[in-house]
């Protein structure tokens, strides 16, 4: 096992995060590696660039004419907030579904400020507040474009998934180990992190007019909707040029810079706060990162003690070692 970050406090590693990292470049070639990135890892919603693009595969952008903004957020595990929840409202409309249609669990947004401003008005969780809801309502509209039925269109079996299946195989170079099922209800394809990593590669290497490419620019071109108010994926492809980057639930992160290097992170442990200081730690080590950009509130959040920051969590050097 390899350690890739530890958590500093008042001068002293009290954890230490174990994991896997690699980079490959825009052909497949590994560039940086550490741990062990060919074993298998279900991506979770680091997939989600993929299963938009199987998805506005079937025609969906031109049939109810979603634009940029509508596909970031098919794209996205939004945070709920107004913007948000417009977005997949228009989605269902154009497509003439309803809410209840989507196959995501009921649940509350992960906006802070919005979850408060429902709870004072006494709302109930609904299955659009959730982070999946874009994708969902991507996936059903998907369904109704193609005439396929919109029953049980998270089931594995079904042309939507098999569709989704092929694109992230594809994408992958590598058939998926196994299926699974993602918290949201859809299927999760097992693939190595190498595999990952070669998908993001994949994203921006696409030509204009394909829906890859639409998927690619959308989300570059608004993060804001591919996370939230102060979601670190957002952050960090405002900050960085070019990057276009996606969380995933149990510690993993996948990214690609504006020159095709795709990356993709696995924290063994599945902690959220270890991952972006080894993302930075990775962009760094490839030179992706400017001299005048500052990342150092990514690279190093903050430990805190009484509300004072008195520590940080920091990558691990060896973590990312070029090969």
């Amino acid at each position: 096992m390899t350690v890739v970050a530890e958590v500093i406090r008042s001068g002293l590693v009290e954890s230490r995060h174990h994991g896997s990292v690699v980079a490959v470049d825009a052909a497949g070639r590994v560039l940086m590696s550490g741990g062990v990135p060919e074993e298998r890892v279900f991506p979770r919603s680091a997939s989600k660039p993929m299963q938009a693009v199987a998805a506005l595969g079937t025609g969906i952008a031109e049939k109810f004419g979603l634009t940029p903004r509508h596909v970031a957020v098919i794209a996205a595990s939004h945070s709920g907030e107004q913007l948000h929840l417009d977005l997949v409202r228009e989605i269902l409309s154009r497509a003439d579904v309803a809410e209840s249609d989507l196959g995501c669990p009921r649940g509350w947004p992960l906006d802070e400020t919005m979850r408060r401003t429902l709870a004072a008005r006494d709302v109930q969780p609904s299955r659009i507040f959730h982070n999946c809801s874009g994708k969902h309502a991507g996936m059903l509209a998907a369904c109704v474009a193609s005439g396929w039925s919109t029953a049980g269109y998270t089931a594995p079996d079904h042309p939507l998934q098999l569709q989704v299946r092929a694109v992230i195989e594809l994408f992958a170079g590598e058939q998926a180990s196994l299926v699974g099922v993602d918290g949201c209800g859809a299927p999760v394809f097992g693939l190595s992190l190498t595999g990952v990593a070669r998908s993001f590669a994949r994203l921006v290497n696409a030509d204009p007019g394909t829906p890859t490419y639409a998927v690619a620019a959308a989300m570059r071109a608004h993060p804001e909707l591919v996370g939230g108010t102060g979601r670190d994926v957002t952050e960090v492809m405002r900050a960085v040029p070019g990057l276009l980057a996606k969380d995933g639930a149990e510690g993993v992160y996948a990214a690609v810079t504006g020159d095709g290097v795709g990356l993709a992170i696995k924290i063994d442990d599945g902690a959220a706060r270890a991952r972006m200081p080894v993302l930075i730690a990775a962009l760094q080590r490839l030179g992706a990162l400017d001299a005048d950009i500052d990342v150092s509130a990514l690279a190093r959040p903050a430990v805190l003690g009484g509300g004072e920051r008195v520590g940080e969590v920091r990558a691990v050097d060896a973590a990312t070692a070029m090969v």
